[in-house]
């Protein structure tokens, strides 16, 4: 048996090409839009790539599976649980019910529903049989992770059905304690890794076995369903509003969804002029120096494409300035964010703005302070002043900010609200400053300070 993950450290996602030396087939886990790297590593393998599932609707990427599909002439099989609402809804060649099984030679894939996540979740296992009678692993998607489980929130908090996340942490409860039944050795294969959304204390760690997950996984550790429900409903993150797109998107197919946009070569200035939304993706401190007014600052690094998902509509063209074209447009294609109309490879011309620097010990109260942190971290202690408007959250705000002083943004260390102070100067706001450190530096200071007030 062959078996190869495949990281996407952008958005924390895990795929699985697994194959049969004997047959030369090979199947396709949880496929992102990066589909070559599957196609490739079957062929350095010498393995045809002859089936394509995934575990459920994504909400957090933009599936790949029917594209993949379509480039290899692959059968597309995917869940048909969940109920009438929870069906996909282009054509595919197999519908997946609890207890089917898939083939490729001696390799056995077999269908198991693990619903809680989301209704049609499924689980596969996986057994070699050229060397077992017994599956070696599952692959869990988001059902169980390395020291967490999938949230069950994100139908009610992303999708915006209502009254769904108790019955639903209820539900994978079940699954859970069903699943609990399986043997200590049984690898666990997850579909995420550390920095996802779609949990809140996801490990580092690639994979696990279930015997160790029983011993230190929260999950399998409390002592009744309502202790679960509480702890599984408790500090889950605030999901960005581009799942709930993803969702419709993947349900619905990306070729239904029509998500591609044209190219065009207009200049900065007229794009600028027409009132597109222009992303200047260099590092902050580049664009704290100098930057075009009326764009914003999405920094190309590891949070990009969650900031990007937070922050870029999906119904309309942008364009972007980088001098690293095709990896924006890659990492952008990973959510469905295909409307690139245009970019430009750097920042020129006369009238730049800037985002002055302010350290913490020149903060006084002639300012408004922004925190644009998450809730948890503001529950977990804040400057006494500030007022609390998350990062994704401050366009739709903006008129909580009060226009009669000076604002500081502040973040934890400065990433974000360096973000946070490109979108209130594109809002019109002119006496904008970053706070340089954030609160860490502010939370050092006051240990250095013991007189002062701290939240």
């Amino acid at each position: 048996m062959f078996v190869k993950r495949c990281f996407e450290p952008l958005i924390a996602q895990a795929s699985y090409l697994i194959g049969c030396h004997s047959a030369g087939e090979a199947i396709v886990i949880d496929a992102n839009r990066d589909i070559e790297q599957y196609v490739t590593a079957a062929e350095q393998a010498g393995l045809r790539i002859t089936l394509v599932t995934e575990t459920h609707i994504h909400a957090d990427y933009a599936s790949g599976s029917q594209e993949l599909a379509q480039r290899t002439g692959a059968s597309l099989g995917l869940s048909d649980e969940g109920g009438a609402d929870w069906k996909y809804l282009f054509p595919h060649d197999r519908r997946l019910k609890h207890g089917d099984r898939m083939t490729l030679g001696n390799v056995k894939v077999d269908v198991l529903h693990t619903p809680g996540h989301t209704p049609e979740h499924l689980a596969f296992l996986i057994t070699d049989g050229a060397a077992a009678d017994r599956p070696i692993a599952a692959v869990t998607g988001d059902f169980v992770f390395v020291g967490d489980v999938g949230r069950p929130d994100l139908l009610e908090k992303a999708a915006k059905i209502a009254g769904t996340m108790e019955s639903a942490a209820r539900t994978l409860w079940h699954s859970l304690q069903a699943f609990a039944n399986s043997p200590d050795w049984l690898q666990i294969w997850p579909g995420h890794g550390a920095g996802s959304a779609c949990g809140k204390g996801i490990s580092a760690i690639p994979h696990s076995t279930l015997g160790y997950e029983r011993l230190f996984n929260w999950a399998f550790n409390v002592k009744s369903e309502d202790e679960f429900v509480a702890r599984v409903l408790s500090g889950q993150p605030d999901p960005p509003p581009y799942f709930a797109v993803m969702k419709t998107v993947n349900k619905q197919g990306l070729q239904a969804h029509g998500l591609a946009g044209p190219q065009g070569r207009p200049t900065l200035d007229e794009v600028l002029a027409q009132g597109h939304l222009v992303v200047d993706t260099r590092p902050a401190e580049q664009f704290a120096e100098s930057h075009r007014h009326g764009v914003i600052n999405i920094p190309l690094n590891g949070s990009f494409v969650t900031w990007a998902g937070w922050l870029i509509p999906y119904d309309r063209d942008f364009f972007v300035i980088t001098d690293r074209c095709d990896e924006v447009r890659r990492a952008l294609r990973l959510i469905g964010l295909d409307r690139i109309a245009g970019h430009f490879p750097e920042f020129a011309g006369p009238g730049g703005q800037s985002v002055p620097q302010m350290s913490v010990d020149q903060l006084n109260g002639a300012f408004t302070v922004i925190d644009v942190r998450n809730d948890n971290e503001w529950k977990a202690g804040h400057i006494p002043s500030a007022m609390h408007i998350p990062l994704g959250r401050l366009q739709e705000r903006i008129v909580e900010v009060p226009a009669d002083k000076p604002v500081v943004v502040q973040c934890q260390m400065g990433g974000r609200s360096a973000i946070a102070a490109s979108i209130l100067q594109k809002l019109g706001r002119t006496n904008v400053t970053n706070l340089a450190g954030g609160y860490a530096a502010w939370e050092a200071n006051q240990h250095a300070t013991p007189q002062a007030t701290r939240a």
